[in-house]
This record gives structure tokens, C-alpha cells and sequence, in this order.
């Protein structure tokens, strides 16, 4: 069968991206795009193997094969299909177990029924070395992708290396389209000492008059942020209101399949209301018509930073699907609703860069 498909071990896919570009193989170390991740390695996989991509298999550990947040992100992607082995803490360090064998067992498989005339692997077990053996006796070209390697080091069973048809290197240059080294948390600045006084040195010259340091003009921005608080907190009294202001709810803007990825995805989200207004704000920005979003956008920053009311209930009917915000009687405190509204806007921000944020 005249395609491609490609297994990849995150295991040594980010723990190598993490030795490489921070000197700790500690995958919490990285800032993962997944989405942007997943994109390239369809477009290099179907570029070097010349066939169209058949699936992209993902196979990681996971706490009791429960899947992580960025499992549930990654499985709803087209032509992604995600295999989870078990993770356990060995010697204070988080270790895979089952998913080379499952990764063995997936080529084999695939090899057998001649799934595809191309399967590239980004793995460097050597555990795999008779399944690719295997693969290649039924006639599928096996392409072995490597991580760079910090400071020289090999990161690849020998073995391996020697059995690929083909072997390409993924090269710091690539990983850092999509991965990084996460912004490290800033420290606190410890107080320093108070100085010893000093005895002031004769003046050598006419004194000279000091000039004040003018005040910086505020921003339309920090005009609205200075006393947002009763209207982040009353934009809508109730969670139902008439959707009579021309704003279209985000239900409407949103198609069933997008729906269902949307559940998916909001078993990711903290529940913590900043989060679930900035996931709503955003969903809602992304979703408009590209013939009404300008509009759309120029009456929502005329009524910054009031939330307009239809959206607003909705915005509460969404988040009391989190318990730990509300319930179904909207009982939501006026902490939690300013909480939400701030996030709402961090959200039409973090899609549009047309409007100011409220901070929280």
C-alpha cells in the first residue's frame, strides 16, 4: 500500500528535545506546541517517504494509562491515534513501561498486513531492532528519525541505526518550530541591606536642582483595568439572557464535530475560572464568520469591559459545568465571575491581539 505512516516514542522524542535544549531530560522543562509538532512531522514524513500519511501512531506513558491533558489534545487531532503504556517514579525519576513493547507490536502488525510501503520511527530503542528486522521481510522501506544529540553524545541503539533504510536527523533547528524550553519562574528579588550612611562629599560645583521624573500617560488600556471590578462582576445578573444584542452565542458559531472536540478538550481545563473564561473568549474568537468577525470585534471593544449580556450568560452557563466554579443555579460568587470575565478577555487577546486584557 502505496503510504506512510510513523510511530513516535514522545518518551524519546521530548526527552532528548529536553536534553538538547535545556541539559535536563525533564519533559516539564519544555513548552510543547503539540498541534504545530504533529503538522510538521506529516509534512516531513510525507516529503521524505514520498507518500501520503496514513496515521501518525503516538505512543507515551501515562499514570495508570490515564490520559494526561496532552493526551486529550492530541487524540482528537486528524490522523493521530495515541497509545498509552503506564508511567512509574523509579529512584525519583518518572520511567515507561509497555510502550516499547507496544510499539513492537504495532510495527509488526502494521508490517504484516502491509499497511503501508513506508513506516518512519522517532525512537531510539533498541528493543525495536526485531520488529524493523520483521518489517523489512515484508517489503516496508523503514525510515529511522533521530533526535539531535547534546554536546556529541548518541541517544540510539547502534543496531538500529545500522538496520534503517533510511536514517534523518531532527536537528535543533526543527524541534524549536514547535518545542521550547519553558519560561522559567521568575524569582523574587531578595531585599538588600540597608546601606551604611555615608558622609556626603564637599560639593565640587553650584548644586544642581534635580528634575522630577514625569508620570507615564496611562493607556486606554490601563484606564479600563484601573476600576473594571463592577462591570466584570455585573455584566449579566443572570445566566439566561435573550440573545437580543446581535452577538452570536459561541453554540451557535460552533458545529457538532466541533462540539465533541470540545468536550474532549474541556476535560483538560483546570476548572479554575480565569482558565475557563480564557478557553470560552478564545473559542468564541476564533469561531466568528471571517465576513463578521472585524464587526464583530470593533462592538465588543466599544463595550470593554463589559462582557454583552447574551455572551456573558453564556459565559456562565459554560463555566458552571465546572463544579468547582458553579452549579446549575449559576450560584456563582462575584470572585469567581470577575475571575471569568478577566480570563474572557485574556482569551479575545490571546486570538486576536485586538483588545486589552484585564489582569486578575
Amino acid at each position: 500500500m502505496d503510504r506512510c505512516i510513523v510511530l513516535v516514542d514522545a518518551g524519546y522524542l521530548l526527552g532528548a528535545a529536553a536534553t538538547l535544549l535545556t541539559g535536563d531530560a525533564a519533559r516539564s522543562r519544555l513548552s510543547v506546541d503539540h498541534a504545530g509538532l504533529i503538522q510538521q512531522i506529516r509534512d516531513r514524513a510525507q516529503t521524505e517517504t514520498g507518500q501520503p500519511l496514513l496515521r501518525i501512531y503516538w505512543f507515551d506513558g501515562a499514570p495508570d494509562r490515564v490520559p494526561q491533558p496532552e493526551h486529550r489534545r492530541l487524540r482528537v487531532m486528524p490522523r493521530v491515534t495515541v497509545r498509552l503504556g503506564t508511567l512509574t517514579r523509579v529512584d525519583g525519576r518518572f520511567q515507561q513501561k509497555g510502550v516499547d513493547a507496544a510499539m513492537h507490536a504495532q510495527l509488526t502488525e502494521l508490517a504484516r498486513h502491509k499497511a503501508a510501503s513506508d513506516i518512519v520511527l522517532i525512537t531510539g530503542d533498541g528493543d525495536l531492532l526485531p520488529g524493523v528486522m520483521a518489517a523489512k521481510e515484508h517489503g516496508v522501506a523503514m525510515h529511522l528519525w533521530a533526535v539531535q544529540a547534546a554536546d556529541g553524545a548518541y541517544n540510539q541503539s547502534e543496531d538500529l541505526v545500522a538496520e534503517a533504510d533510511e536514517r534523518h536527523l531532527l536537528d535543533r533547528a526543527w524541534l524549536t518550530r514547535a518545542i521550547t524550553a519553558a519560561e522559567p519562574t521568575p524569582l523574587e528579588v531578595p531585599a538588600q541591606p540597608a546601606a551604611e550612611p555615608s558622609v556626603p562629599a564637599e560639593p565640587s560645583g553650584p548644586p544642581q536642582a534635580s528634575l522630577p521624573i514625569p508620570a507615564p500617560t496611562p493607556t486606554p488600556g490601563d484606564l479600563a483595568r484601573s476600576a473594571p471590578l463592577v462591570a466584570l462582576r455585573w455584566s449579566s445578573d443572570s445566566g439566561w439572557v435573550d440573545p437580543d444584542d446581535g452577538i452570536p452565542l459561541l453554540d451557535t458559531l460552533t458545529t457538532p464535530h466541533q462540539a465533541w472536540v470540545d468536550r474532549e478538550l474541556d476535560l483538560s481545563v483546570s476548572g479554575e475560572p480565569h482558565e475557563v473564561g480564557r478557553t470560552f473568549g478564545a473559542r468564541w474568537a476564533e469561531r466568528l464568520p471571517h465576513d463578521q468577525a472585524t464587526g464583530l470585534l470593533a462592538r465588543l471593544d466599544q463595550a470593554y469591559p463589559r462582557i454583552p449580556r447574551s455572551l456573558d450568560g453564556e459565559l456562565l452557563r459554560y463555566a458552571a459545568r465546572f463544579g468547582t466554579i458553579g452549579n446549575e443555579a449559576l450560584d456563582i460568587s462575584d470572585d469567581h465571575r470577575v475571575h471569568l470575565r478577566a480570563g474572557f478577555w485574556s482569551g479575545i487577546a490571546q486570538s486576536t491581539g485586538a483588545l486589552a486584557a484585564p489582569t486578575s
